[in-house]
């Protein structure tokens, strides 16, 4: 089977029954929109994959072990770069900054490129579900996040912007950008 045709098997089992925070769709939606996005960056199959398959070891069963005998060493890479330590001795809405302050230094000593698609196509689907929610409820809308402080995900989402600049010439890039602005209210 095709490598990316595989991610993507692998992926919706993983992601079987799995709904999204706050919104309720069904998660293996994000992933693959997730991939749609890289797709806008880059053909080649291996950041493609590593982006569909980006929260299996996060959110499912899935190790990275598993990961990287089934795909390989390098989507396994993008995949833990991209794979959030949950710090799960701390509750966690006191550990959201260091887990967000660990995935920034991680992408930032990413030396592969793919990294940075991975991530941005991740961060710009959750920016457009949050631009949405922010649509539908307001304020209200941070009321399902463990960090319930919308400075702190602004913070977060800026910070990774200037991470990403590197891709600042891209559509996908500047959609995010636009984003930031809007649900953040920077302009």
């Amino acid at each position: 089977m095709e490598l990316l045709d595989a991610a993507m098997t692998f992926a919706i089992a993983a992601h079987s029954g799995a709904v999204r925070k706050g919104d309720g769709t069904p998660a293996i939606l994000h992933a693959m929109e997730a991939a749609v996005i890289a797709a806008t960056l880059t053909d080649d199959r291996e950041v493609l994959a590593a982006a569909v398959l980006h929260d299996t070891v996060e959110d499912t069963g899935a190790d990275l072990e598993e990961i990287r005998a089934r795909f390989g060493d390098r989507v396994a890479s993008l995949v833990g770069t991209e794979t959030e330590d949950k710090m799960r001795h701390l509750p966690p809405d006191r550990s959201w900054r260091a887990r967000k302050e660990a995935a920034i230094a991680r992408l930032e000593a990413e030396e592969d490129p793919g990294a940075a698609m991975v991530t941005l196509g991740d961060k710009l689907s959750n920016l457009r579900a949050l631009y949405r929610r922010k649509e539908e409820k307001g304020a209200a809308m941070w009321d399902c996040f463990h960090q319930k402080d919308p400075e702190q995900h602004h913070w977060y989402y800026r910070t990774l912007a200037q991470v990403l600049l590197p891709l600042a010439e891209t559509a996908a890039w500047r959609e995010y950008d636009w984003l930031i602005r809007r649900v953040f209210d920077e302009d």
